[in-house]
């Protein structure tokens, strides 16, 4: 499988389970108050009109981080079009599947559905939900993938010559 249509189906699933989620959750009247699900989880509905953990919330107008979105999105599937190996098509997949989902979104709410309350005590993580998982999991591949040693790239001939020149 070449890496553009392995990106186009990472971006397709994680758009997919993200919006299913979604849906759950926003017709799920029991998130409203939150459920935990376990000693660390709960499941709560929030809205949140900011980008991650609702930064610039209320600063930014929703239209405006539509635009934005657009703008990376754009970029990435050009990166996407470029990429030089499965890893980095399959990272940039999951990346814009779930900003597009987080840009439907906005279109449709103007703000982004989060349901995902991680927690220790009575501390709790800002709520979040499977397209920021999608994100971070294709950043967090990106990342990785930039300490291998470029010698090392995948579809790259490995083969050491000996010392004939064969």
């Amino acid at each position: 499988m070449n890496g553009r249509v392995l990106g186009a189906i990472c971006a397709v699933t994680a758009f997919g389970l993200d919006q299913g989620t979604k849906a759950l959750a926003l017709n799920t009247p029991a998130l409203e108050r939150g459920v935990e699900v376990l000693p660390f989880l709960n499941l709560v509905r929030v809205l949140n009109d900011g980008v991650s953990f609702g930064m610039l919330g209320g600063v930014v107008p929703w239209w405006g981080l539509i635009a934005l979105a657009a703008v990376i999105v754009a970029w990435l599937l050009i990166w996407l079009w470029r990429a030089p190996d499965r890893l980095t098509a399959a990272a940039l997949g999951l990346i814009i599947g779930g900003a597009l989902g987080n840009v439907l979104d906005r279109v449709r709410y103007q703000a982004v559905p989060d349901f995902l309350d991680f927690h220790y005590g009575s501390y709790h993580w800002p709520s979040f939900n499977l397209a920021d998982v999608a994100i971070f999991c294709g950043a967090a591949l990106l990342f990785r993938d930039s300490f291998r040693s470029a010698k090392i790239k995948p579809g790259q001939n490995h083969r050491k010559e000996s010392a004939t020149g064969k």
